[in-house]
């Protein structure tokens, strides 16, 4: 049975993809024969991503320089992601996280990743649906969120904030704009294992944080491939407005 999961030959713009998870959704993407734009403030690192990308099997391959956070950045970075090829597909990944306490999150901080989280997302949406709706063209937006938006830990109480809010916004820009033929989903990952945060989950903390996910282990990027690869394509052509999360049982290991 074909499930239309194919995201062969369309054009997606991949937010924050010089790292981490973006990076992975850009490769992802590249192996399923997407055209792949990256857009990221590091263009430096971008470049190289880019050649992975087709030597990978992408149809295409490009890199932007974005911040997410301003919104003429935004307008020129779609712009130029639709001069290489009309755009289908949105995945607002760009996002910075804080891990200190609320009494000591300054303003300087509680901005950036405002700014970054939510301003982001809220600017390149409302920019790409723009685009959609005055060529009369259907779009897919995929919002990366997090299980913080649903349950929150010690520490994090600006990046849990607005991700709760992403996947609120996800559901508003669902309704308004699936009359234009957009749809807009998010993905709500658990704690995936990154270089970044492998010295934290060998800690005790990290490890009794471990024993409370019901699987007891770490999510891997390529956990999220089947939930990403269904939100982008038409697998999922009559979901909008729905988080999937995607963390081993964590959010239902409370009780």
């Amino acid at each position: 049975m074909d499930l239309g999961a194919s995201i062969q030959g369309r054009h997606v713009l991949v937010t924050g993809a010089s790292s981490g998870l973006g990076r992975h959704f850009a490769e992802l993407c590249a192996r399923h024969g997407a055209r792949v734009t990256v857009a990221a403030r590091r263009r430096d690192r971008l470049e190289t991503l880019v050649e992975d990308l087709r030597r990978l099997g992408a149809a295409g391959a490009a890199a932007l320089d974005l911040d997410v956070s301003d919104a003429a950045s935004v307008t020129a970075a779609l712009e130029e992601a639709e001069r290489e090829a009309p755009l289908d597909i949105l995945v607002n990944n760009a996002g910075i996280a804080e891990s200190r306490p609320a009494l000591d999150v300054e303003e300087d901080l509680y901005d950036a990743v405002v700014d970054t989280n939510l301003k982001g997302v809220w600017l390149c949406s409302t920019g790409a649906a723009r685009i959609w709706r005055d060529a009369k063209r259907p779009g897919v937006i995929v919002n990366i969120a997090s299980i913080l938006g649903f349950g929150v830990t010690g520490s994090v109480s600006v990046y849990a904030a607005t991700k709760a809010a992403v996947v609120q916004m996800t559901a508003a820009h669902a309704l308004e704009w699936a009359r234009f033929g957009i749809r807009v989903n998010a993905l709500a990952p658990g704690y995936i294992a990154t270089e970044m945060n492998a010295a934290f989950f060998e800690s005790d903390p990290g490890l009794a944080m471990i024993r409370r996910i019901p699987t007891r282990r770490l999510g891997q990027p390529e956990d999220l491939d089947g939930p990403f690869l269904l939100l982008a394509t038409d697998a999922s052509r009559w979901m909008t407005g729905s988080c999937i999360t995607v963390d081993g049982g964590h959010l239902v290991s409370a009780l």
